[in-house]
């Protein structure tokens, strides 16, 4: 299904309407904030509670690095190819057709993003509360407020919202690698506590396991797929900010973890929930205000990563809408903020009334249960897309195709398919919720008003 811009006023060569002023700095800041949350605070003591052993736990976050950057390295070919918002909806719909891409859309709408965007803002409020004591309700009702906060900043200004991912990504990122170097070079650690490394033996499932929360604190370096369409000279900046951000993802995450092993001792470590608080503890010139520090960093992290949310995310309603999927007013594009105001609108509902029902294990493990199968169909779109289009304009093609994104479906299969078995009750519920999709699309084909207004210039203000 591939629309003619070039026959519709108002549309660039690509088939889109919003405007290109995301350059490459941006670009990678888009990815790696949306990227960098609170999970790898975290994740790392969950794995080592699973896994025991640091041979295994790192070999767990190299396994997610890889997935992830073998996922990044094929986007970057279908990014290149089809730069428009909703990104992961664009390839589905081009190598799928309209129902995998409608279960896409419907599936953000409905689970993926509002439980997102309140699991990000849940931890930005919890870690707030270390300097400001607060109730369960008031940390629900201060994430609320800072759902609102971010989504009023993407829909008055996208401009001054890449500007604020910009800053805190930099921010969070020159923070963390500090974290990493100074924990060897002035921390209270050990190298004994990488021994012994690996007495040999390891379950699969717990490997899987360990994995699923892994591939949370990676999730992201897809998101800046969502801004396609809002990325300047995107042939050359969506591959490279993809491979860039995401190999700079791998290599802070890689050090954190070595950091941590290096400062607290793995049985430790996997009895420190807020582990990141710990090892930050065992740096001398903290005084003993790792806390503190780490929770700054945290809400910064978390904040930025809100920030990229809100800004990705309703480009897929969008794209949704302006294909024609969707009620039409969803793809309308501000006059005045040239912003998808609609589509931000509803998410910021969405995401306000996920937090202030939801607690944030119940809102991670919807996002990332929801998510992966659609990331599978994206990356199997290059296949596809390889039989049925080789006349497709690729200004990018994935390195080491076909062996790249094969593995990466074999991961991301896998995992799913372990999540089923470990997780039945919480796989199905998000698996049923996907599947209801189903008999919405067909009565929307049957009932519904395709987005035919969304292929004209907008002309009521909002």
């Amino acid at each position: 299904m591939t629309l003619g811009p070039e026959a519709v006023p108002g549309r660039d060569r690509w088939g889109e309407r919003l405007p290109r002023t995301l350059g490459l700095g941006s670009a990678v800041a888009v990815l790696i904030g949306s990227t960098i949350g609170s999970g790898i605070f975290r994740v790392p003591a969950g794995a080592a509670e699973k896994l025991h052993e640091p041979g295994p736990v790192l070999l767990a976050w190299v396994l997610g690095g890889l997935i992830a950057l073998f996922g990044a390295l094929t986007y970057a070919e279908l990014a290149a190819a089809m730069p428009r918002s909703g990104g992961v909806f664009a390839y589905i719909l081009e190598g799928f057709g309209p129902l995998p891409a409608f279960l896409f859309g419907w599936s953000e709408l409905a689970v993926i993003r509002a439980s997102a965007l309140g699991a990000i803002a849940t931890i930005f409020a919890e870690y707030l509360g270390y300097f400001i004591p607060m109730t369960p309700g008031q940390i629900r009702l201060v994430a609320a407020a800072a759902v609102l906060a971010v989504g009023i900043l993407n829909y008055v200004d996208v401009r001054a919202a890449a500007a604020a991912m910009n800053l805190t990504t930099v921010a969070k990122y020159a923070a963390l690698a500090g974290l990493g170097v100074l924990a060897f070079a002035a921390g209270d650690g050990s190298t004994s506590h990488f021994t012994p490394a690996w007495s040999g033996g390891l379950s699969l499932s717990l490997l899987g396991t360990a994995l699923i929360a892994i591939m949370w604190t990676y999730d992201g370096w897809a998101d800046l797929s969502f801004v396609g369409g809002e990325v300047k000279d995107p042939a050359r900046t969506l591959p490279l900010a993809l491979i860039v951000g995401t190999s700079l993802i791998v290599l802070i995450y890689l050090l954190l973890n070595l950091a941590y092993i290096y400062l607290v001792p793995l049985p430790e470590m996997a009895r420190s929930p807020l582990i990141a608080a710990t090892a930050a503890n065992r740096i001398p010139l903290f005084h003993g205000a790792g806390g503190a520090v780490i929770s700054a960093v945290v809400m910064v992290s978390a904040f930025s990563t809100l920030i990229g949310s809100m800004l990705t995310g309703p480009r897929i309603f969008f794209a949704l809408a302006d294909r024609g999927l969707f009620f039409s007013g969803l793809a309308r594009v501000s006059p005045r903020y040239k912003s998808p105001s609609v589509a931000v609108g509803l998410a910021t509902l969405l995401g306000v009334v996920y937090v202030l029902l939801n607690d944030f294990q119940a809102l991670a493990d919807k996002f990332i249960l929801g998510i992966w199968p659609f990331y599978s169909l994206a990356v199997a779109a290059v296949f596809v897309l390889r039989r049925t289009r080789p006349d497709m304009p690729r200004p990018y093609r994935t390195w080491g195709y076909p062996v790249v994104p094969a593995l990466f479906l074999v991961a991301s299969v896998a995992m799913v398919v372990n999540a089923l078995w470990t997780d039945p009750l919480n796989t199905g519920i998000t698996f049923a919720i996907i599947l209801a999709g189903i008999p919405v699309y067909y009565a929307w084909r049957a009932f519904g008003t395709p987005g035919a207004a969304a292929l004209q210039p907008d002309t009521k203000p909002l």
